[in-house]
């Protein structure tokens, strides 16, 4: 083949050693627009995974790159003053320069042709059998046909500066320095025997604050030397063209066209916080080399490509997505003492558990468990050895847990599911009136028998050992529904009842159109809480949640997709709240101030033109505000065209950011099947109790008594 390369970074470089060893016949021409020595960024990092595959690629390449590494394998936190180490996690790194030199050296060996100062402004112009844009981020190619590609590139994250330093860390080191204008923080890690990279980011407000928008590159320099000369300790910042700028987030639907196709930077970017763009960007070339050993269409090979490398890289998107996010919204976790700190930040994205950190480091996670046993007892005593957090016993507005597991089951099962050693048993939904049931079979806590009826039920789980937890609420528009066991949402053939809901918008295209409630339908919701939650006290329920979720009556009022009044209950989130708020208020009157009160809460419709989680955060502060003392976090379900997110552990992310921001305990699920993804959601502060869902299997079956 003739195969042209636009841009000689290392993944350009990298594909023309790997297409020229496969084929010496190829005619191979790389064309860059800088000189031979120029780049920009201090040094580039990589996993152990990732040298393997270098390694199998070219052996000659893996052998001079690895001689010349940084190496270590400890990750510093520096936060409050203190400097937590953990280890376990091997990184090399190698300075940018040098690796593009070893690269551009092997090219010459091979007899690929390298073309410097060479700019390429239409595409067109660029002639092949192949033709490959490996021309970064602000990519001409992907530019030219970024309607064909489906690309997206949106900013993302804080706004960051990329400096050098003659300060060599001993490992990968996150400061966080506080100042009066917001919270700093740097991503520092050595690359060789003389220097580090040392890069510095913050939220665009405090950035505008500090005035660093109005600073020139030196001023830059100055400023951060001065945040950070305790942790500089006399060395000095270096500059490579050294300017502050945001993460461009780059994403394609399809990465080639025709006979062009898109590598690195150019088809994809992963934000700096959790690795190595250029990482992925040489497993690209790897990739893309294999599948011209696979196949000799170009057409083909460059399916097999995007078929290869495009799931990798969304899992690795999705993790950085995480990361960033984190980095975005750290000030919010300020509250947190400086080990679960250090936790939350090593777990963010993801990809490492309190298991698997466990065996990386089982000195970290042994401190961790003490600590977080000893702060979850009232005398605060730390044990030398403890259980994991799992276990940790948990107090919350008079309720007391032995442990942080929460079973949800029908009511004829909560004892048994008490027997099995869960922290908090919660109920299924019970209705407040016949008319908020969601089928026939719905449980209801309308009259004294029910209250009866439910007495015997929670004496069983009381004798197990466990508190039990009310799940009030009105199903609102998704009432008059077939059994669950036929079907979602499906209506009723024949005996359904009328229908309630904010405004008279039908939940699905079968449901029937609900009415939209006058202030006698209020008035009489109203009284049947405070009834029913008066007979749940009765009952002996322990904690009680207000179901405010999943598109049911008072959700329909939170969302601006249900909620199109035009009344002093529609409209702003204040006023949309204001419903839901009376119907708290006046359950607080008559339940037991010794006894927890929570609420369910949709944080995110996952529709355009609904509630956001910034929305859902504001919410949830506001009925914190009113005396809710534990917000169980949901998403979705609101109307039913939503587009979910649903993966294991989906709702963490928006649970950390209810309980770090709006200051309010949570219980969060979301398909969490595992004792680690407890330990490691609750160890890491990002939610108090977890809905744990474990599936009856074979071997259960083999084992029970």
């Amino acid at each position: 083949m003739k195969v042209s390369i636009v841009g000689a970074g290392p993944a350009g470089l990298y594909l023309g050693i790997l297409l020229k060893k496969a084929d010496p016949g190829h005619e191979i021409r790389v064309m860059e627009r800088n000189p031979p020595d120029a780049t920009f960024g201090w040094g580039v990092v990589f996993s152990g995974e990732t040298l393997g595959q270098l390694r199998e690629a070219d052996l000659e390449t893996y052998v001079v790159i690895t001689d010349t590494f940084a190496r270590w394998d400890a990750v510093d936190v520096g936060y409050q003053g203190r400097l937590l180490r953990s280890r376990g996690h091997a990184f090399s790194a190698i300075a940018r320069r040098q690796l593009l030199a070893i690269l551009q050296r092997r090219c010459e060996e091979l007899g690929v042709k390298l073309e410097f100062g060479v700019e390429i402004d239409d595409p067109a112009t660029v002639s092949g059998d192949l033709v490959v844009a490996a021309d970064g981020v602000n990519s001409v190619f992907r530019r030219h046909y970024a309607d064909v590609l489906g690309s997206v590139v949106e900013p993302q994250g804080c706004k960051y500066v990329w400096f050098g330093t003659d300060l060599v860390f001993d490992a990968f080191r996150f400061i966080f320095r506080e100042t009066t204008d917001g919270l700093f923080q740097v991503h520092a890690y050595p690359f060789d025997e003389h220097a580090s990279t040392f890069i510095v980011e913050c939220p665009e407000p405090t950035w505008r604050r500090s005035g660093l928008d109005a600073m020139s590159e030196r001023e830059s320099i100055a400023f951060c030397e001065g945040l950070f000369a305790d942790d500089l300790d006399g060395h000095r910042l270096l500059s490579n063209r050294s300017i502050w700028l945001d993460f461009l987030r780059v994403r394609n639907r399809s990465w080639h066209h025709r006979n062009v196709v898109l590598l690195g930077d150019a088809a994809h970017t992963a934000h700096f916080s959790i690795g190595s763009g250029t990482k992925l960007a040489m497993e690209d070339a790897i990739a893309l080399a294999n599948a011209f050993v696979r196949h000799t269409g170009v057409e083909a090979a460059l399916v097999d490509y995007e078929l290869e490398r495009q799931p990798v890289v969304e899992r690795v998107q999705q993790a950085a997505d995480e990361s960033a996010a984190y980095f975005q919204r750290v000030a919010h976790h300020a509250n947190l003492e400086p080990m679960q700190f250090a936790f939350n930040l090593l777990t963010r994205s993801g990809r490492i558990s309190h298991a698997s950190l466990e065996v990386r480091d089982p000195d970290f996670v042994q401190v961790l468990d003490t600590w977080f046993d000893g702060a979850s007892r009232a005398e605060g005593r730390q044990l030398a050895v403890a259980p994991p957090p799992l276990f940790a016993p948990l107090s919350i507005g008079g309720l007391s847990v032995p442990n942080r597991t929460v079973r949800a089951t029908d009511r004829d099962a909560l004892g048994a599911v008490a027997r099995g050693g869960a922290g908090l048993v919660l109920t299924g939904l019970v209705a407040v009136t016949p008319d908020g049931r969601t089928s026939p079979d719905c449980p209801m806590l309308q009259a004294d028998e029910d209250a009866d009826a439910w007495t015997p039920i929670v004496d069983d789980v009381h004798g197990a050992g466990a508190p039990v937890m009310l799940r009030l609420g009105h199903a609102g528009r998704r009432g008059a529904t077939q059994p669950r066991t036929r079907g979602v949402d499906l209506p009723l053939p024949t005996g359904a009842w009328p229908l309630l809901s904010a405004s008279p918008r039908r939940y699905g295209p079968l449901s029937p159109e609900p009415k939209a409630m006058d202030d006698e339908d209020m008035a009489r919701v109203r009284h049947a809480f405070t009834a029913a939650a008066s007979r749940a006290a009765i009952a002996g329920f322990d904690a009680l949640e207000l179901d405010m979720a999943h598109g049911y009556l008072l959700a329909s009022f939170l969302s601006p997709l249900t909620n199109r009044r035009d009344d002093d209950y529609g409209g702003s989130v204040g006023n949309r709240l204001r419903f839901p708020l009376e119907v708290l208020d006046d359950v607080l009157t008559v339940w037991p101030d010794d006894r927890l009160l929570g609420v369910r809460l949709t944080v995110t419709d996952w529709a355009r033109g609904g509630l956001g989680v910034d929305d859902g955060v504001e919410i949830a502060r506001a009925l914190t505000n009113h005396g809710a003392q534990l917000v169980h976090v949901e998403a979705g379900q609101t109307v039913a065209e939503a587009k979910p997110e649903y993966r294991r552990g989906f709702l963490t992310a928006l649970s950390d950011r209810v309980r770090s921001e709006a200051r309010v305990p949570t219980l969060v699920g979301g398909y969490l099947t595992t004792p680690d993804e407890v330990n490691t959601i609750v160890g890491a502060g990002r939610a108090d109790l977890c809905l744990l869902e474990l599936a009856e299997t074979g071997l259960n079956r083999q084992v029970a008594p």
